[in-house]
C-alpha cells in the first residue's frame, strides 16, 4: 500500500451544503465533508474524570439486503469505538422514539432530547453503479439543533470497518476539538506455550481487536516492536540462531530487512520521527549505551558513553532529543539529552525506579514504567519532570505505548497465577485521566504493544 496521495475537486450537494471531496488513492476512500456549523457540544478531555456524553448512533440505512447488513455492522463498530473511549454513553437503539426512515427527512430534536442524547448520528449505505460502497453519516447537536458534521465517503466493499472508524474519529474530532485514534493499529508480541519455553511471534489487529494476524512464524524470539511513522513497517529485534538481529518489516508486502547483526544484547530499536533512522541501546563489554542509525547509510553513531547502563531511548516527537532511562545515579532513573547525545539531564527524581520511557506523539507528556514497593506502575510525567501522575498499577505492568492522539495509552499486564506457571499477559489501554482502563482482547497472551498512527 502506498502512502501517496491524489487530491481532486468535487461537490456533494446535500441539501444545498457545497462540500469539498478528496480521492485517497492510498486507501481507495472518496471523502466528502459539508462545512460543519459551529459546535456547541464539547467534551474537556485534559480535566479529570469525565461524564461520558450520551450520543445516538442510529442503525445506517441501506437499500438492500447487503447494504443493510453493512450499515448495521458500521453503527456497531461506531457504537463500541464511542463507548470504549469512555467519553460517550451510546443510547441503546431500543430507547429510539424516531424512526429510521423519518429520520432521513429530518430529526425530531424534542424526541431525541426525551431520552437524554446530546448528540445524533445517522447515515445511509449504497453500493454505486461501479461497485463502490458509499457511506454517508450525519452529527446533530440535539440541544442546539444543528447539524455539526456531514461526511460521505466511497471505497471498496471491503473496507466498511476502516469506514466505520474514521467516522468514529469525525466524530470524536468534532465534539472534543481533539484527534481521533480509532482508525490504527497495533502490533504486539503474541505469546504461547509453557513459561520456560515461551513461543513469541508478531502480530498486528486493529485498535479494537479486529482483523487479527500473525506478522512472524514463531520459529525465532522476537521482541519490541515499534511502528514507522508512516505505519507501513515495523522495526523489532529477532534472535537468529541465538544472535540478536534488527529487522525492519514492511506490514503489507510481508517484506524483510536485515538491518544489522549486533554483537551482544540489542534491545528497544525505535524509528526517528522522520524515518530515517533507528535509535536504540547495545550492550558490548558488559556496558549498555545509546547509538542512533542511520537507514539510508547504515552509520551507527553512538550517542551514550558512560560506565552506566543506558537503554530504552525514545524520541521527541519533533526529533529534537530523546528519553531513556540509566543508573547512572546508582538507581534506574529517566534522562533527557539531544538528540546529538549532548545536555544530558536526568527528570525523574520520584521515589522507586523508572524504565521503558515514551514520548508522547504531542510533545507533551512522557509515559513510564515504574516499580515501587514491589508494585509496577503505569506514569506521566512533564519533559521537565513535573506534573508526575500514575496511572495503573499491578503485579507487572509495563511498556506503555500512545494512540497518535496522545490522550490514551496501552500496555500489558502480567496476571499471576497461584504456582507461578500459568501466568497471563494482557494488553488494556487507558486514558490521561486513569478512569477509563480496558482490556484488549487478543487470541493468546500479548505483550509489548505498539500503537501506529492514524492509517494514511
Amino acid at each position: 500500500m502506498t502512502t501517496k496521495t491524489k487530491a481532486i475537486k468535487r461537490h456533494w450537494h446535500v441539501r444545498g451544503l457545497s462540500c469539498l471531496c478528496a480521492l485517497a488513492v492510498a486507501v481507495g476512500l472518496t471523502i466528502a465533508a459539508a462545512a460543519p456549523a459551529q459546535a456547541e457540544l464539547r467534551v474537556d478531555i485534559t480535566r479529570g474524570e469525565v461524564k461520558p456524553m450520551p450520543i445516538a448512533v442510529t442503525r445506517f440505512a441501506g437499500d438492500g439486503v447487503s447494504e443493510t447488513d453493512v450499515g448495521q455492522n458500521i453503527t456497531k463498530v461506531i457504537n463500541n469505538d464511542l463507548a470504549r473511549s469512555g467519553l460517550f454513553k451510546t443510547i441503546d437503539e431500543k430507547a429510539f422514539i424516531q424512526s429510521v426512515s423519518s429520520l432521513a427527512v429530518n430529526p425530531n430534536f424534542a424526541e431525541w432530547r426525551t431520552i437524554g442524547a446530546q448528540a445524533l448520528v445517522n447515515g445511509r449505505v449504497l453500493t454505486e453503479a461501479n461497485g463502490l460502497l458509499r457511506v454517508e453519516f450525519r452529527l446533530w447537536d440535539v440541544l442546539a439543533e444543528n447539524q455539526m458534521a456531514g461526511v460521505a465517503y466511497r471505497t471498496q466493499p471491503g473496507n466498511w470497518r476502516r469506514i466505520a472508524h474514521k467516522i468514529a474519529d469525525e466524530i470524536y474530532k468534532r465534539i472534543t476539538g481533539e484527534t481521533g485514534y480509532f482508525d490504527t493499529r497495533i502490533v504486539y508480541v503474541s505469546e504461547s506455550g509453557p513459561a520456560t519455553h515461551r513461543n513469541k511471534r508478531l502480530a498486528i489487529m486493529d485498535q479494537d481487536g479486529a482483523n487479527h494476524r500473525f506478522l512472524t512464524d514463531g520459529k525465532f524470539l522476537v521482541l519490541s516492536p515499534r511502528f514507522s511513522p508512516t505505519a507501513q513497517e515495523v522495526v523489532y529485534m529477532s534472535y537468529f540462531n541465538d544472535k540478536p538481529r534488527v529487522y525492519v518489516l514492511d506490514i503489507d508486502t510481508g517484506e524483510l530487512e536485515l538491518l544489522g547483526d549486533f554483537p551482544g544484547m540489542t534491545f528497544a530499536p525505535r524509528f526517528s520521527p522522520d524515518g530515517n533512522s533507528v535509535v536504540m541501546s547495545q550492550a558490548l563489554d558488559g556496558n549498555s549505551e545509546i547509538y542512533s542509525l542511520d537507514l539510508r547509510t547504515r552509520e551507527k553513531r553512538q550517542l551514550t558513553r558512560h560506565p552506566a547502563v543506558d537503554t530504552s531511548p525514545s524520541y521527541s516527537p519533533d526529533g529534537s532529543r530523546i528519553v531513556f532511562n540509566s543508573d547512572r545515579s546508582g538507581g534506574q532513573q529517566l534522562y533527557v539529552m539531544n538528540a546529538d547525545g549532548s545536555g544530558v539531564q536526568r527528570i525523574s527524581f520520584g521515589g522507586g525506579l523508572y524504565s521503558t520511557p515514551v514520548w508522547s506523539p504531542r510533545g507533551d507528556l512522557i509515559a513510564f514504567t515504574k516499580t515501587q514497593g514491589g508494585r509496577f506502575y503505569i506514569g506521566v510525567m512533564r519533559p521537565d519532570g513535573s506534573g508526575e501522575r500514575l496511572l495503573a498499577e499491578g503485579y507487572l505492568v509495563e511498556s506503555p505505548t500512545w494512540a497518535p492522539n496522545g490522550r490514551v495509552l496501552m500496555f500489558h499486564r502480567q496476571i499471576p497465577s497461584k504456582d507461578g506457571t500459568k501466568d497471563k499477559y494482557r494488553l488494556f489501554s487507558i486514558d490521561l485521566t486513569g478512569y477509563n482502563e480496558r482490556e484488549i482482547v487478543t487470541p493468546a497472551d500479548g505483550s509489548d504493544p505498539a500503537w501506529s498512527p492514524l492509517i494514511p
